[in-house]
């Protein structure tokens, strides 16, 4: 992987100074001695929001488990570890984490960052699980903020888009651990949504409706449900008028298995059925770009149908598209900021100029539904129009001149669209 572009290959970041910090000393020295700089994590967001024209600094080397509390039910790591090897260390002590993304393979501290989430009714986004962290800010000092020190500093923090300074350590909520089972349905119409939305994203812990937008069809939902000791259940063949599949399968159409976790209700454990593609396996490239809308839970069947109509401009240049559901949560930047959500997710074809034409018509059919794009992917709404989609911007943006009063970690992605400055 080239150094200097992101995981997919579609982003080059704007500078050849990277840091790769071997402690947290370490990142208090960079950070008292650079004038500007970003943290990067896995490399996984497709826009320009972990970019500088001056200095990146990689936390990949600080990257442990700490401690696990077992009496607060709680785990603490360091800044650049990632949701896969965390996950093997917490099945290990019999915990387990409520949910995870799709791929395992991103850094904890840049998915909270980012809001990015899984699915679930019951779910909140990643984020919502950091109970602390410690932030090296602009003056080379750690911060840490809590739930005991205050819980209100904390939401605005945690989905902190990289502009507070280097989260260098995260305490987690971890549950017990659990077996899971996922089960695959195919073709399950978009009509069925119009009443039986709540009762198909009800019907297990996590729910994932793919789409590749050719008709009015869901080729795929993804069920993963847990399991308790006592439980034995059969799901059927016939799912609101879905069919069981009967073999493994990937969300693309015509792609093979083999990355994906086992279906077909084979039990495992939690973290080999919670994200769409497993552990062992890693994406060396990914070849694609994504984008995600996140909206009110109330609007998901009129979102749905919307986008529809401007399908045959959608597919073409589409790999797969998925709908998920988010519980809401307090975190000031969170797209789910108190209220229940749906999120339609595309991964494109690797073509910007023709996805570049797309979004803004996807943007237009959201209109109405007050629709927030995910941070960490690739859209066209404009920063006036974002700014108004978060309630606490203006506290956000007050936190922000708080702990970095001179912009040490602000870039042109923040400049733009958290503080509405030309670049």
């Amino acid at each position: 992987m080239d150094m200097k572009r992101n995981w997919a290959g579609n982003f080059q970041y704007s500078t050849t100074n990277w840091h790769e910090p071997e402690s947290v000393e370490d990142v208090q020295q960079l950070v008292s001695r650079l004038t500007s700089l970003r943290v990067i994590g896995t490399r996984h967001s497709f826009n320009s929001i972990a970019d500088s024209n001056e200095n990146i600094v990689s936390l990949q080397r600080i990257n442990k488990v700490l401690s696990i509390d077992y009496e607060k039910d709680t785990v603490t790591v360091q800044g650049g570890i990632k949701y896969g090897d965390l996950c093997h260390v917490l099945q290990q002590h019999g915990y387990a984490l409520h949910n995870l993304a799709s791929l395992p393979h991103i850094s904890v501290a840049g998915a909270c960052a980012t809001a990015t989430h899984g699915s679930g009714d019951g779910n909140q986004n990643l984020a919502a699980a950091v109970r602390a962290m410690e932030v090296v800010t602009a003056n080379g000092s750690i911060v840490t903020f809590s739930r005991e020190k205050s819980e209100d500093e904390l939401h605005g923090a945690v989905v902190g888009l990289g502009g507070l300074g280097v989260v260098t350590q995260l305490t987690l909520d971890v549950l017990p651990s659990c077996q899971m089972r996922q089960d695959v349905y195919e073709n399950l119409p978009l009509a069925q949504l119009t009443h039986d939305f709540d009762a198909i994203t009800s019907s297990a812990y996590s729910v994932s409706l793919f789409t590749d937008w050719q008709d009015e069809t869901f080729n795929q939902v993804w069920l993963k449900s847990k399991l308790t000791d006592d439980e034995t259940f059969s799901l059927g063949s016939d799912f609101y008028g879905a069919k069981a599949a009967k073999g493994n399968l990937h969300p693309v159409r015509g792609v093979g298995a083999e990355n994906c976790t086992a279906q077909l209700g084979v039990p495992g454990d939690w973290l080999d059925r919670l994200p769409h593609f497993r552990m062992d396996f890693t994406p060396s490239k990914g070849q694609e770009l994504q984008s995600e809308y996140i909206f009110a839970r109330e609007h998901a069947y009129d979102a749905l149908c919307a986008i529809s109509e401007i399908r045959e401009q959608i597919a073409p240049h589409l790999l797969i598209s998925e709908v998920r559901t988010i519980a809401q949560d307090e975190l000031w930047m969170s797209p789910s900021y108190k209220q229940d959500s749906v999120a339609i997710h595309f991964t494109w074809q690797d073509k910007w100029a023709e996805v570049q034409k797309v979004l803004p018509l996807i943007e237009a059919q959201l209109e109405p539904f007050q629709a927030k794009p995910h941070w960490g992917k690739v859209f066209t709404t404009a920063p006036a129009k974002i700014q108004t989609l978060y309630e606490k911007m203006p506290a956000f943006q007050q936190l922000l001149k708080k702990y970095d009063p001179n912009g040490k970690f602000r870039n042109d992605f923040l400049n733009k669209n958290i503080f509405n400055e030309a670049e």
